[in-house]
């Protein structure tokens, strides 16, 4: 359930990818425990009459997938999120497949944090959305000492 990944494991480089359709129970499910009510999200009316032309998925469940790819598959489940920046850079409807990669851009064993970069693009290719976040690890335990 947990990944315990130590700091040192981690190295510039390593990367990760997923793939996954943002579906409406994605959205309904993200909306009702958030409470971001945003027409654009909910409002088929008010959506038509946007640019967009229909309603989007909320970016910020979208910029989640990036953290679920990082530590499920990356970074494991011990670093804490100190700093989070995402860019969205394309809009995401409900129905799209999209493929989240992340991978670590930089590693700083005096602090004992990582910087984490990804990407999210849809089936046609275009990217919609670019993140850029650092992780905090703990310091390990010390061990016993002999008695």
């Amino acid at each position: 359930m947990y990944d315990l990944k130590p700091f040192d494991s981690l190295k510039v480089g390593d990367r990760a990818v997923m793939t996954k359709t943002v579906t409406e129970a994605d959205g309904a499910l993200y909306i009702a425990a958030t409470g971001d009510f945003g027409p654009v999200h909910v409002d088929d009316g008010y959506a038509a009459g946007t640019r967009f032309g229909r309603r989007l998925a909320p970016g910020i469940m979208v910029a989640g997938l990036c953290t679920s790819v990082l530590t499920a598959e990356l970074a494991g489940t011990i670093g804490v999120s100190i700093e989070d920046r995402f860019w969205f850079t394309g809009p995401v409807f409900y129905g799209d497949t999209l493929t989240v990669e992340v991978w670590i851009a930089e590693s700083h064993p005096d602090t004992r944090t990582i910087v984490w970069e990804g990407s999210c693009s849809n089936e046609e290719g275009l990217e919609v959305l670019k993140a850029r976040a650092t992780l905090k690890y703990p310091r390990p335990k010390p061990a016993p000492m002999a008695a």
